[in-house]
Protein backbone atom coordinates (compact mmCIF):
# COMPACT_ATOMS: atom_id res chain seq x y z
CA UNK A 1 0.00 0.00 0.00
CA UNK A 2 2.72 2.65 1.27
CA UNK A 3 4.35 1.78 -2.08
CA UNK A 4 1.38 2.88 -4.26
CA UNK A 5 1.11 6.22 -2.25
CA UNK A 6 4.52 6.72 -2.65
CA UNK A 7 4.80 6.17 -6.20
CA UNK A 8 1.58 8.57 -6.99
CA UNK A 9 4.03 11.43 -5.60
CA UNK A 10 1.81 11.98 -2.96
CA UNK A 11 4.58 11.49 -0.13
CA UNK A 12 5.90 15.31 -2.14
CA UNK A 13 4.16 16.73 -0.35
CA UNK A 14 6.19 16.79 2.98
CA UNK A 15 9.37 18.59 0.82
CA UNK A 16 6.77 21.48 0.69
CA UNK A 17 6.37 22.33 4.27
CA UNK A 18 9.49 23.36 5.99
CA UNK A 19 10.47 25.16 9.07
CA UNK A 20 13.51 26.93 7.78
CA UNK A 21 13.51 30.93 6.74
CA UNK A 22 15.21 31.32 3.05
CA UNK A 23 18.01 33.38 2.86
CA UNK A 24 16.11 36.62 2.14
CA UNK A 25 13.78 35.63 4.99
CA UNK A 26 16.34 35.70 7.64
CA UNK A 27 17.60 38.25 6.25
CA UNK A 28 15.07 40.68 6.70
CA UNK A 29 14.44 39.42 9.96
CA UNK A 30 17.67 40.50 11.14
CA UNK A 31 17.30 43.79 9.28
CA UNK A 32 13.92 44.58 11.40
CA UNK A 33 15.52 43.23 14.60
CA UNK A 34 18.51 45.30 14.19
CA UNK A 35 16.36 48.51 13.66
CA UNK A 36 14.13 47.11 16.59
CA UNK A 37 16.91 47.23 19.15
CA UNK A 38 18.94 49.76 17.86
CA UNK A 39 16.64 52.34 17.08
CA UNK A 40 13.10 51.84 19.17
CA UNK A 41 13.96 49.98 22.17
CA UNK A 42 16.42 52.55 23.19
CA UNK A 43 13.20 55.52 22.91
CA UNK A 44 10.40 52.99 23.60
CA UNK A 45 10.37 54.34 27.71
CA UNK A 46 10.64 57.61 26.93
CA UNK A 47 7.81 57.28 24.19
CA UNK A 48 5.50 55.23 26.84
CA UNK A 49 5.81 58.05 29.14
CA UNK A 50 5.18 60.65 26.80
CA UNK A 51 2.31 58.67 24.37
CA UNK A 52 4.22 60.71 21.46
CA UNK A 53 3.54 59.44 18.19
CA UNK A 54 6.90 58.36 16.99
CA UNK A 55 7.32 60.30 13.81
CA UNK A 56 11.21 59.95 13.64
CA UNK A 57 10.81 56.39 13.67
CA UNK A 58 8.50 55.80 11.22
CA UNK A 59 10.36 58.17 8.71
CA UNK A 60 13.10 56.05 9.51
CA UNK A 61 11.44 52.46 9.21
CA UNK A 62 9.99 53.61 5.48
CA UNK A 63 13.53 54.47 4.69
CA UNK A 64 14.88 51.33 4.75
CA UNK A 65 12.06 49.62 3.94
CA UNK A 66 10.14 48.30 6.61
CA UNK A 67 6.60 49.90 6.21
CA UNK A 68 4.01 48.78 3.65
CA UNK A 69 6.08 45.51 2.63
CA UNK A 70 3.25 44.04 0.38
CA UNK A 71 2.65 46.57 -1.72
CA UNK A 72 3.18 44.58 -5.18
CA UNK A 73 5.99 45.61 -7.59
CA UNK A 74 3.90 47.26 -9.99
CA UNK A 75 3.24 49.97 -7.63
CA UNK A 76 6.69 50.55 -6.45
CA UNK A 77 6.75 48.57 -3.32
CA UNK A 78 8.56 45.31 -2.26
CA UNK A 79 5.89 42.92 -2.65
CA UNK A 80 6.78 41.30 0.37
CA UNK A 81 4.57 38.10 1.49
CA UNK A 82 2.23 38.06 4.25
CA UNK A 83 4.90 35.69 5.77
CA UNK A 84 7.67 38.18 5.59
CA UNK A 85 5.52 40.56 6.77
CA UNK A 86 5.02 38.80 10.18
CA UNK A 87 8.30 38.23 10.32
CA UNK A 88 8.89 41.95 10.33
CA UNK A 89 6.17 42.51 13.24
CA UNK A 90 7.56 39.95 15.49
CA UNK A 91 10.74 41.84 15.70
CA UNK A 92 9.39 45.29 15.66
CA UNK A 93 7.05 44.24 18.69
CA UNK A 94 9.64 42.69 20.39
CA UNK A 95 11.28 46.04 20.27
CA UNK A 96 8.25 48.03 21.54
CA UNK A 97 4.61 47.07 20.63
CA UNK A 98 3.80 50.82 20.62
CA UNK A 99 6.17 52.06 18.40
CA UNK A 100 5.80 48.71 16.24
CA UNK A 101 1.72 49.60 16.02
CA UNK A 102 2.15 52.76 14.72
CA UNK A 103 4.42 51.58 11.94
CA UNK A 104 2.63 48.27 11.21
CA UNK A 105 -1.10 50.25 10.99
CA UNK A 106 0.04 51.58 7.76
CA UNK A 107 -0.17 47.75 6.33
CA UNK A 108 -3.48 48.03 7.79
CA UNK A 109 -5.06 51.26 6.44
CA UNK A 110 -4.36 50.81 2.88
CA UNK A 111 -5.43 46.68 2.68
CA UNK A 112 -8.64 47.05 2.05
CA UNK A 113 -7.42 49.45 -1.21
CA UNK A 114 -5.05 46.37 -2.07
CA UNK A 115 -7.80 43.72 -1.50
CA UNK A 116 -10.75 45.56 -2.98
CA UNK A 117 -9.92 48.87 -4.94
CA UNK A 118 -10.00 49.44 -8.38
CA UNK A 119 -6.45 49.64 -10.42
CA UNK A 120 -7.31 53.57 -10.75
CA UNK A 121 -7.57 53.87 -6.77
CA UNK A 122 -4.83 51.64 -6.20
CA UNK A 123 -2.73 54.00 -8.61
CA UNK A 124 -3.95 57.37 -6.90
CA UNK A 125 -3.76 55.97 -3.30
CA UNK A 126 -1.46 53.02 -2.70
CA UNK A 127 1.76 54.18 -4.99
CA UNK A 128 2.28 57.38 -3.06
CA UNK A 129 2.83 55.19 0.17
CA UNK A 130 6.24 54.09 -1.23
CA UNK A 131 7.87 57.56 -2.11
CA UNK A 132 6.93 58.98 1.48
CA UNK A 133 6.50 57.84 4.74
CA UNK A 134 2.21 58.45 4.41
CA UNK A 135 0.12 56.90 6.82
CA UNK A 136 -3.52 55.38 6.17
CA UNK A 137 -5.90 54.75 9.22
CA UNK A 138 -8.45 52.00 8.97
CA UNK A 139 -11.82 53.53 10.59
CA UNK A 140 -13.97 50.78 11.56
CA UNK A 141 -15.35 51.02 15.41
CA UNK A 142 -17.45 53.74 16.63
CA UNK A 143 -18.28 54.91 20.61
CA UNK A 144 -21.74 52.35 20.66
CA UNK A 145 -20.52 49.79 17.74
CA UNK A 146 -17.14 48.11 18.72
CA UNK A 147 -17.65 44.50 17.86
CA UNK A 148 -21.41 44.84 16.99
CA UNK A 149 -20.36 46.06 13.61
CA UNK A 150 -23.93 45.81 12.65
CA UNK A 151 -25.12 48.51 14.96
CA UNK A 152 -22.87 51.14 12.96
CA UNK A 153 -24.57 54.27 13.25
CA UNK A 154 -22.59 56.41 10.69
CA UNK A 155 -24.38 57.03 7.50
CA UNK A 156 -23.05 57.89 3.98
CA UNK A 157 -26.08 58.90 1.35
CA UNK A 158 -25.37 59.25 -2.00
CA UNK A 159 -26.30 62.96 -3.66
CA UNK A 160 -25.11 62.34 -7.60
CA UNK A 161 -22.00 62.27 -7.84
CA UNK A 162 -20.82 62.58 -4.04
CA UNK A 163 -21.63 61.03 -1.07
CA UNK A 164 -22.29 62.91 2.50
CA UNK A 165 -20.76 61.09 5.41
CA UNK A 166 -21.92 62.17 8.94
CA UNK A 167 -20.73 60.09 12.25
CA UNK A 168 -18.08 59.40 14.15
CA UNK A 169 -15.46 56.52 14.86
CA UNK A 170 -13.35 55.92 18.12
CA UNK A 171 -10.00 53.98 18.82
CA UNK A 172 -8.99 54.81 15.28
CA UNK A 173 -4.98 54.21 15.45
CA UNK A 174 -2.54 57.08 14.00
CA UNK A 175 -5.87 59.17 12.87
CA UNK A 176 -3.98 62.47 13.41
CA UNK A 177 -1.37 61.78 11.61
CA UNK A 178 -3.39 59.98 8.65
CA UNK A 179 -3.21 61.14 4.95
CA UNK A 180 -6.38 58.76 4.13
CA UNK A 181 -9.05 57.19 5.99
CA UNK A 182 -10.32 53.77 4.96
CA UNK A 183 -13.81 54.65 6.50
CA UNK A 184 -17.02 52.36 6.70
CA UNK A 185 -20.48 53.83 6.70
CA UNK A 186 -23.90 52.84 6.33
CA UNK A 187 -25.69 53.17 2.82
CA UNK A 188 -28.77 51.79 4.28
CA UNK A 189 -29.61 51.08 7.61
CA UNK A 190 -32.34 49.16 7.22
CA UNK A 191 -30.00 46.24 6.20
CA UNK A 192 -27.46 45.70 8.99
CA UNK A 193 -23.93 44.57 7.88
CA UNK A 194 -25.34 43.96 4.48
CA UNK A 195 -25.78 47.86 4.08
CA UNK A 196 -22.30 48.92 4.99
CA UNK A 197 -19.94 50.30 2.60
CA UNK A 198 -16.55 51.29 2.42
CA UNK A 199 -15.11 54.26 1.17
CA UNK A 200 -11.50 56.14 0.88
CA UNK A 201 -11.54 59.62 2.73
CA UNK A 202 -9.07 62.11 2.71
CA UNK A 203 -8.02 63.33 6.13
CA UNK A 204 -7.90 66.70 5.05
CA UNK A 205 -11.46 67.11 3.81
CA UNK A 206 -13.61 69.14 4.90
CA UNK A 207 -16.20 68.21 8.05
CA UNK A 208 -13.36 65.28 9.18
CA UNK A 209 -12.26 66.36 12.75
CA UNK A 210 -9.61 64.30 14.76
CA UNK A 211 -11.34 64.53 18.38
CA UNK A 212 -9.26 64.01 20.84
CA UNK A 213 -5.61 61.57 20.98
CA UNK A 214 -7.06 58.95 23.88
CA UNK A 215 -5.13 58.30 26.63
CA UNK A 216 -4.07 54.61 27.32
CA UNK A 217 -2.80 52.01 29.76
CA UNK A 218 -0.45 50.53 27.03
CA UNK A 219 1.05 51.02 23.60
CA UNK A 220 1.07 54.69 24.54
CA UNK A 221 3.46 54.98 21.27
CA UNK A 222 0.80 54.62 19.11
CA UNK A 223 -1.77 57.38 18.82
CA UNK A 224 -5.47 56.60 19.38
CA UNK A 225 -8.19 58.38 18.61
CA UNK A 226 -11.94 59.61 17.81
CA UNK A 227 -13.07 60.84 14.71
CA UNK A 228 -16.13 63.08 13.56
CA UNK A 229 -17.44 63.03 10.26
CA UNK A 230 -20.01 66.24 9.79
CA UNK A 231 -21.46 66.72 6.27
CA UNK A 232 -17.93 65.46 4.40
CA UNK A 233 -18.31 65.49 1.03
CA UNK A 234 -16.51 61.87 -0.60
CA UNK A 235 -16.77 61.39 -4.82
CA UNK A 236 -18.29 58.28 -5.48
CA UNK A 237 -14.95 57.17 -7.27
CA UNK A 238 -13.96 56.52 -3.26
CA UNK A 239 -16.09 53.99 -3.09
CA UNK A 240 -14.06 50.45 -2.30
CA UNK A 241 -16.12 47.69 -4.05
CA UNK A 242 -19.81 48.16 -4.28
CA UNK A 243 -22.55 49.34 -1.79
CA UNK A 244 -23.35 46.90 0.81
CA UNK A 245 -20.04 45.23 0.25
CA UNK A 246 -18.22 47.00 3.49
CA UNK A 247 -18.66 44.59 6.07
CA UNK A 248 -17.13 41.56 3.43
CA UNK A 249 -14.22 44.05 2.77
CA UNK A 250 -13.73 44.93 6.59
CA UNK A 251 -13.71 41.33 7.61
CA UNK A 252 -11.59 39.82 4.08
CA UNK A 253 -9.17 42.88 5.11
CA UNK A 254 -9.16 41.34 9.04
CA UNK A 255 -8.04 37.80 7.45
CA UNK A 256 -4.76 38.98 6.09
CA UNK A 257 -3.74 41.47 9.28
CA UNK A 258 -4.45 39.33 11.94
CA UNK A 259 -1.72 37.11 11.66
CA UNK A 260 0.65 39.95 11.88
CA UNK A 261 -1.26 41.70 14.77
CA UNK A 262 -0.66 37.64 15.91
CA UNK A 263 3.08 38.23 15.47
CA UNK A 264 3.50 41.11 17.03
CA UNK A 265 2.38 39.95 20.10
CA UNK A 266 4.30 36.58 20.09
CA UNK A 267 7.09 39.33 19.72
CA UNK A 268 6.14 40.80 23.04
CA UNK A 269 5.68 37.20 24.78
CA UNK A 270 9.31 36.93 23.25
CA UNK A 271 10.44 39.65 24.85
CA UNK A 272 8.82 39.23 28.66
CA UNK A 273 10.68 35.48 28.21
CA UNK A 274 14.08 37.03 27.81
CA UNK A 275 14.05 39.47 30.38
CA UNK A 276 12.34 36.52 33.07
CA UNK A 277 15.26 34.05 31.73
CA UNK A 278 17.96 36.60 32.74
CA UNK A 279 16.70 37.74 35.75
CA UNK A 280 15.85 34.28 37.34
CA UNK A 281 19.50 33.38 36.33
CA UNK A 282 20.61 36.55 38.19
CA UNK A 283 18.35 36.59 41.22
CA UNK A 284 19.32 34.98 44.03
CA UNK A 285 17.23 34.13 46.94
CA UNK A 286 17.96 30.71 49.77
CA UNK A 287 21.44 30.48 48.17
CA UNK A 288 20.75 30.09 44.83
CA UNK A 289 19.31 31.96 41.20
CA UNK A 290 15.95 31.31 41.39
CA UNK A 291 15.74 29.74 37.45
CA UNK A 292 16.99 26.22 39.99
CA UNK A 293 13.76 26.92 42.35
CA UNK A 294 10.63 24.96 40.05
CA UNK A 295 7.85 27.18 40.80
CA UNK A 296 9.90 29.30 38.74
CA UNK A 297 11.31 27.19 35.84
CA UNK A 298 7.83 25.43 35.35
CA UNK A 299 6.75 29.06 34.30
CA UNK A 300 9.24 30.08 32.16
CA UNK A 301 8.78 26.11 30.76
CA UNK A 302 5.52 27.28 30.10
CA UNK A 303 6.42 30.37 28.69
CA UNK A 304 8.81 28.80 25.95
CA UNK A 305 6.46 26.04 24.74
CA UNK A 306 3.11 28.61 24.30
CA UNK A 307 5.16 31.38 23.08
CA UNK A 308 6.77 28.34 20.28
CA UNK A 309 2.90 27.49 19.62
CA UNK A 310 1.57 30.78 19.09
CA UNK A 311 4.20 31.56 16.45
CA UNK A 312 3.71 28.58 14.71
CA UNK A 313 -0.06 28.94 14.21
CA UNK A 314 0.53 32.99 13.05
CA UNK A 315 3.24 30.94 10.36
CA UNK A 316 0.50 28.75 9.22
CA UNK A 317 -2.20 31.62 9.17
CA UNK A 318 0.23 34.16 7.09
CA UNK A 319 1.59 30.32 4.94
CA UNK A 320 -2.41 29.95 3.64
CA UNK A 321 -2.70 33.90 2.92
CA UNK A 322 0.66 33.39 0.58
CA UNK A 323 -1.16 29.97 -1.28
CA UNK A 324 -4.15 32.37 -1.99
CA UNK A 325 -6.21 30.51 0.43
CA UNK A 326 -9.23 31.85 2.70
CA UNK A 327 -8.03 31.86 6.37
CA UNK A 328 -10.38 33.13 8.50
CA UNK A 329 -10.34 29.74 10.38
CA UNK A 330 -5.82 30.37 11.05
CA UNK A 331 -6.32 33.98 11.33
CA UNK A 332 -8.83 33.67 14.43
CA UNK A 333 -6.76 30.99 15.86
CA UNK A 334 -3.19 32.50 15.47
CA UNK A 335 -4.31 35.97 17.01
CA UNK A 336 -6.55 34.27 19.84
CA UNK A 337 -3.78 32.02 20.76
CA UNK A 338 -0.94 34.43 20.62
CA UNK A 339 -3.21 37.52 22.04
CA UNK A 340 -3.77 35.46 25.05
CA UNK A 341 -0.45 33.78 25.04
CA UNK A 342 1.26 37.65 25.35
CA UNK A 343 -0.97 38.00 28.28
CA UNK A 344 -0.13 35.58 30.40
CA UNK A 345 3.62 35.66 29.34
CA UNK A 346 3.80 39.40 30.48
CA UNK A 347 1.81 38.64 33.53
CA UNK A 348 3.98 34.98 34.42
CA UNK A 349 6.99 37.68 34.17
CA UNK A 350 5.97 40.23 36.31
CA UNK A 351 5.29 37.21 38.87
CA UNK A 352 8.51 36.21 38.59
CA UNK A 353 10.39 39.71 39.04
CA UNK A 354 8.57 40.23 41.86
CA UNK A 355 7.61 43.63 43.62
CA UNK A 356 10.39 44.50 41.12
CA UNK A 357 8.67 43.39 37.94
CA UNK A 358 5.74 46.06 39.12
CA UNK A 359 8.39 49.18 39.00
CA UNK A 360 8.07 51.08 35.64
CA UNK A 361 12.33 50.91 36.53
CA UNK A 362 12.15 47.64 35.21
CA UNK A 363 10.97 46.20 31.27
CA UNK A 364 8.09 43.53 32.11
CA UNK A 365 5.58 46.16 33.92
CA UNK A 366 5.27 47.97 30.43
CA UNK A 367 5.07 44.63 28.54
CA UNK A 368 2.18 43.95 30.53
CA UNK A 369 0.49 47.01 30.10
CA UNK A 370 1.22 46.78 25.91
CA UNK A 371 0.02 43.44 25.94
CA UNK A 372 -3.16 43.37 27.45
CA UNK A 373 -4.25 45.54 23.80
CA UNK A 374 -3.69 42.37 21.80
CA UNK A 375 -6.88 41.03 23.62
CA UNK A 376 -8.68 43.41 22.46
CA UNK A 377 -8.03 45.21 18.86
CA UNK A 378 -8.75 43.82 15.51
CA UNK A 379 -11.15 41.63 17.07
CA UNK A 380 -11.46 40.71 20.86
CA UNK A 381 -10.28 37.49 22.19
CA UNK A 382 -13.75 36.67 22.58
CA UNK A 383 -14.91 37.73 18.68
CA UNK A 384 -11.94 35.58 17.66
CA UNK A 385 -14.03 33.02 19.79
CA UNK A 386 -17.15 33.54 18.21
CA UNK A 387 -15.35 33.49 14.72
CA UNK A 388 -13.70 30.10 15.46
CA UNK A 389 -17.03 28.60 16.75
CA UNK A 390 -19.01 29.65 13.42
CA UNK A 391 -15.78 27.90 11.35
CA UNK A 392 -16.35 25.20 13.18
CA UNK A 393 -19.91 24.76 12.74
CA UNK A 394 -21.07 26.59 9.76
CA UNK A 395 -17.59 25.75 7.40
CA UNK A 396 -16.95 27.51 4.36
CA UNK A 397 -14.98 26.07 1.29
CA UNK A 398 -11.27 26.87 1.67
Amino acid sequence: MIETVLASGSSGMSAGISFALSEEQSALQDLAHEFAEREIRPRAAAYDASSTHPADLIDKAHAIGLMNPHVPEEYGGAGLSAFDGMLIAEELSWGCSGIATSIMASTLGPAPILLSGTEEQKDRWIRPLIDAPLLYAFALTEPNAGSDVAGMQTTATRQGDDYIMNGSKMFITNAGHAAALVVFASTDRSLGQRGISAFIVPADADGVTVEKHLDKMGQRASETSAIAFADVRIPAENLLGREGEGFKIAMRTLDHTRPGTAAGAVGVARAAFEHAVAYARERVQFGQPIAMNQGVNFLIADMAAEIEAARLLTWQAAWLLDQGRRATLQSAYAKRFAADTAMKVTTDAVQIFGGYGYMKEYPVEKLMRDAKLFQIYEGTSQIQRLVIAREIFLPRET
